[in-house]
């Protein structure tokens, strides 16, 4: 089979912008800000749709339901595709947020979530805000939630292109502006906003926030933490996925690392050819079915490939 695509789909976000149109040439659907482009989903609401070939039409949710084995490979589980990938595109400072751990999210009514994000680009003076500073407790927290001060409690970091951080759940964080992102994570779409800088939304109204949902999920225990050190090529190493950065001289081939496994491709830069003549460049998404699909590198090339442990 050849390496399949998907349209994308996109998400308005007060914290949003037009970098997808500026750096990977996109066409965005109005003028709206643009905060993120769901490029691989099976959401029931939100499904990613086969863009060329003869699936074309065919939804993410198909694929897993009725090409499981075919395409994915054997021995995977549940209802729906696993992952959910993305690109975010940060103008302003996203909400100080939290995603429900395992052991919570049922008695909360929602879904855990851990992810990583590679960051693309950083403008200079960007940040990400991971943890709380050293010294802080929920007491301290509590109080600055009450005087609109959460943000003076939160840890800061200044991230390069090229690096890349694995948030688990129950990590409070939040992107800052000038930040583009590619997201790896759970197929989970369950945040609680605990801080929104006193901001309006979109529709002229404060955000909703989540502060007895966020205090129920918060480590208050993950202190300062920096971004990670990939150990040789492999970025993330989760229950969840495995995330591998991969650089390519011209001419260079590329399959799944397991033959009976998919993998996702994310191209960071360069150009890469599939076995049906079609090129892939920055930004671009990509499913290898499992089997003896290849792509070639036509120029130095650097890239993400995704796949889930068994």
């Amino acid at each position: 089979m050849h390496p399949i695509t998907f349209q994308p789909l996109y998400m308005t976000r007060v914290w949003g912008g037009r970098t997808l149109e500026e750096v990977y040439d996109r066409e965005l659907p109005d003028s709206q800000p643009y905060g993120e482009s769901w490029e691989v989903s099976d959401r029931s609401g939100e499904q990613s749709v086969v863009t060329a070939g003869e699936m074309a039409g065919s939804t993410l949710h198909d694929l897993w339901s009725q090409k499981r084995e075919d395409i994915f490979g054997e021995g995977l589980k549940g209802d729906r595709f696993p992952l959910l990938i993305k690109i975010l595109d940060a103008r302003d400072d996203l909400s100080i947020q939290v995603h429900p751990p395992a052991q919570v999210a049922p008695r909360l009514g929602g879904e855990p979530k851990t992810e990583m994000w590679y960051i693309a680009e950083a403008l200079p003076g960007a940040q990400l805000y991971l943890g709380l500073k050293d010294g802080v407790t929920r007491q301290q927290f509590e109080a600055a939630l009450s005087e609109g001060t959460v943000d003076r409690l939160v840890h800061a970091v200044e991230p390069r292109a090229g690096e890349s951080i694995i948030i688990p759940s129950g990590r409070l964080h939040a992107i800052g502006a000038g930040c583009l992102i590619y997201e790896i994570q759970q197929n989970s779409d369950t945040t609680y906003r605990v801080f929104d800088w006193n901001r309006i939304g979109l529709d002229g109204n404060p955000r909703d926030l989540h502060i007895e949902e966020s205090l129920d999920c918060i480590d208050f225990c993950d202190i300062e933490p920096g971004m990670d050190e990939p150990e040789g090529g492999t970025l993330a190493s989760c229950e969840h996925f495995m995330v591998e950065q991969l650089d390519l001289p011209a001419g260079a081939a590329l399959g799944n690392p397991d033959p009976d496994r998919f993998s996702i491709i994310t191209v960071v830069k360069g150009v890469l050819r599939g076995s049906d003549g079609r090129t892939f460049t920055a930004g671009n998404f990509l499913l290898l079915p499992r089997g003896t699909t290849q792509l070639e590198a036509d120029s130095t090339t650097s890239l993400l490939q995704t796949t889930i442990p068994r």
